[in-house]
């Protein structure tokens, strides 16, 4: 255990501006406010800050982080509180230790959901300072380093698990390697032992059969660049065990098929020098097509800058070779640690390497759930990347797999909401279109927001996905209150009553809600009948019964005593409140029949669909719905039409041709049955109503290609 002065004395090594007195005086308060207090192993409590400020000033970190690192678990875990913290050492400190701090465990609430509470306060403090993040990361390794002496082993399963999902892609981010390498192989040891420890006898057996063949390669590249007069340093590693298990698994092959176990890193004194290296090495060695990374000129989003190329090497061997300054390793071990080596300043709301904690916060902003914002943030850090370009040549880097959508949203979320389609290497593509690296990527907006549902499906980031949801969210909330609302207005009329908002109000207390917007969302979305909310207003009256059928509506108006006037259904988005049922996809102009189902809206279908006649209609909410108000600006809607077309050369084509002639669009088209002569053919097609359909399958009837044509 570190004594009070060589933490001091390791300290002013590095930063003479120590204010010695502060520091001395965060040793002892944490030493007396943890006491008798000890860990699992049996050590005195105090040796773990102790230990977690020597992590930190092993790096390098300034005095105030390891005052912090010292007082990190007295709020949590003595009586000292925020306050205490606050007159001894200043509102600077006290804030950092209150980052750290974990949350107090919601009563009632999961595991998972206080695991994201306190994953979101620790983010958002490391917003507004990022050294709250290195005290955690050293806290985290100083606990997996001690978590042997845990004796529950689900205990240490569940927090290596954790280790694995969180904390070493946030070390990774950060670019601190020497940190997330040792925080994988200490998680690695506790969920999968038996599988290191035949990675360890494997790397073993390897050294035996070829002794000293790092010196042997190291010696060998020395004595090329030596003669080339190169000024460099060189030193050859084997991969950790976690990072060849990573390896297999992602590439699904076994350790023998694995040929690049060695890896070597040159160190020089300046970037010119690097390419210099590299030129002369892929002279002398055969490089491996596909294996080239230059992160010189392209760094990661986390600030790191190296060369990678993969050679056959010397003694025949395929060989990583790693070529960067030593500044740059100096950052590539410690990452953003290093700024305070370098006397950079440091804001996480500055730079390119921070985007990524900037998505988080904007997850974050967007998402209402806990468990929903630590599922996206984990998806967020763990994903390879793709790196593509804006139009302007800035550099964005999203997830493997990334769409234009999660491009859009990573600019700016006000790009992703006005996203009309997407140019990739200024050619239009469709947003489903997953980007590959070196694409050029321009977003076309428009004037107005377009979100549907289904772009959930061409998005996979979590800010995208979060803003997506929160605004479909929104939207089918809106959609609830307007349907609610026409539907209350409409029972009045044909219950032949004046409808007022304000009798609406005198009620609300019996629904519990708050207001009549409210009221009106839960009418809307089926979960409140409208006649329910009549009688409660008027509990004297007899109103007329509400038929337990459906009832039917179309075009042709028909003047009756008692038929109920028609819901006027405007401005309503297609997959929120209002469903086109799939298996009849009825149009405007169809005799067709609506229910309210419960959590959905409004869905419409065929009169005579027989999917329909399988429902228990009875306990369905039913009404009248009128065509004629449905507006829409695009085809909307879709048909589905058989085809019996002759088997010869070019009907296909034909058909097509006149589809798009009419105006309309084949969105699905599958061969049912074929012989010689002929072929049957179900297409779905875009159109406006029924007319347009009509349309269609008329001018489908004049080829001489088509022998009939129906719809189905």
């Amino acid at each position: 255990m570190l004594r009070q002065v060589e933490l001091l004395e390791k300290v002013k090594s590095y930063d003479p501006n120590v204010e010695e007195e502060l520091l001395n005086k965060a040793y002892v308060f944490s030493m007396k406010a943890h006491g008798s207090q000890t860990r699992a192993s049996g050590d005195p409590y105090f040796s773990h800050p102790l230990e977690v400020a020597g992590i930190l000033a092993e790096h390098k970190f300034d005095y105030r982080t390891i005052i912090t690192a010292l007082l990190h678990d007295v709020v949590e875990d003595t009586n000292f509180d925020l306050n205490d913290i606050e007159k001894s050492f200043g509102p600077e400190i006290s804030l950092l230790v209150d980052g750290v701090t974990k949350l107090s465990k919601f009563e009632g609430r999961s595991d998972k959901f206080n695991q994201a509470e306190n994953f979101r306060k620790l983010l958002l403090a490391t917003s507004r300072d990022i050294r709250v993040l290195f005290v955690k990361l050293a806290d985290r390794l100083h606990n997996m380093r001690t978590l042997k002496f845990l004796k529950d082993e689900n205990k240490k399963k569940r927090i290596s698990f954790e280790t694995l999902e969180i904390y070493s892609p946030l070390a990774e981010r950060l670019g601190m390697d020497e940190i997330r390498k040792e925080l994988d192989d200490l998680s690695f040891k506790i969920t999968e032992p038996e599988l290191r420890d035949s990675i360890i006898q494997r790397l073993s057996m390897l050294r035996q059969q070829d002794e000293d063949v790092l010196d042997k390669i190291v010696k060998n590249i020395q004595e090329f660049l030596k003669k080339n007069k190169i000024t460099f340093k060189i030193f050859g590693r084997e991969k950790t065990p976690y990072s060849i298990w990573k390896k297999m698994k992602v590439k699904s092959v076994n350790f023998s098929q694995l040929s690049d176990i060695m890896a070597f890193t040159i160190l020089v004194n300046d970037a010119k020098t690097c390419y210099s290296v590299l030129g002369l090495l892929h002279q002398v060695y055969s490089y491996v097509p596909g294996r080239f990374k230059d992160y010189i000129s392209t760094p990661k989003p986390n600030g790191y800058k190296s060369i990678h190329t993969t050679l056959i090497g010397p003694l025949n061997q395929r060989i990583e070779i790693q070529i960067r300054t030593f500044e740059m390793n100096e950052k590539a071990e410690f990452g953003i640690a290093a700024h305070w080596i370098y006397k950079d300043k440091v804001n996480p709301k500055d730079g390119r390497q921070y985007r990524w904690m900037r998505q988080i916060l904007d997850i974050i902003d967007q998402s209402n759930e806990p468990e929903e914002f630590l599922e996206h943030t984990k998806m967020q850090m763990h994903a390879d990347q793709v790196f593509v370009f804006t139009p302007k040549g800035d550099l964005v880097a999203l997830p493997k797999g990334a769409m234009p959508l999660d491009f859009a949203f990573s600019v700016h979320s006000d790009v992703g909401y006005s996203c009309n389609g997407v140019k990739i290497n200024n050619s239009v593509k469709p947003l489903s279109t997953k980007l590959k690296n070196g694409d050029q990527v321009e977003i076309i907006c428009g004037p107005e927001q377009a979100l549907l549902p289904e772009w959930l499906n061409f998005s996979i980031t979590g800010k995208a996905r979060v803003c997506i949801k929160r605004y479909l969210q929104i939207k089918e909330d809106d959609d609830f209150k307007k349907l609610g609302k026409e539907i209350i207005i409409n029972q009045f009329k044909n219950q032949n009553m004046r409808y007022s908002e304000n009798n609406i109000k005198s009620i609300l207390d019996k629904f519990k809600v708050n207001n009549v917007e409210e009221l009106f969302k839960l009418i809307g979305n089926g979960k409140i009948s409208p006649m329910k909310v009549i009688s409660s207003m008027f509990p004297e009256k007899k109103f007329l019964k509400q038929n337990d059928k459906i009832i039917i509506f179309n075009q042709v108006k028909e003047k009756q005593k008692n038929k109920t006037r028609p819901l006027i259904v405007k401005g309503l988005t297609p997959g929120m409140s209002i469903h086109f049922a799939s298996c009849c996809n009825p149009i405007p102009g169809d005799e067709a029949v609506a229910y309210i189902m419960k959590d959905r809206g409004l869905i419409i279908h065929i009169k005579l669909c027989d999917e329909l006649k399988k429902t228990n209609t009875n306990k369905l909410k039913v009404m009248d719905v009128s065509w004629e108000k449905l507006n829409y600006k695009k085809n909307e809607f879709v048909a589905k039409i058989n085809v019996l077309i002759k088997n010869k050369i070019g009907a296909l084509g034909v058909l097509s041709s006149i589809i798009a002639k009419s105006l309309s669009n084949i969105r699905n088209l599958k061969i049912t049955e074929r012989n010689s002569d002929f072929f049957k053919i179900n297409i779905e097609i875009d159109v406006k109503n029924k007319k347009h359909l009509s349309n269609v399958i008329a001018s489908l009837r004049t080829s001489d290609f088509i022998e009939n044509v129906s719809r189905f």
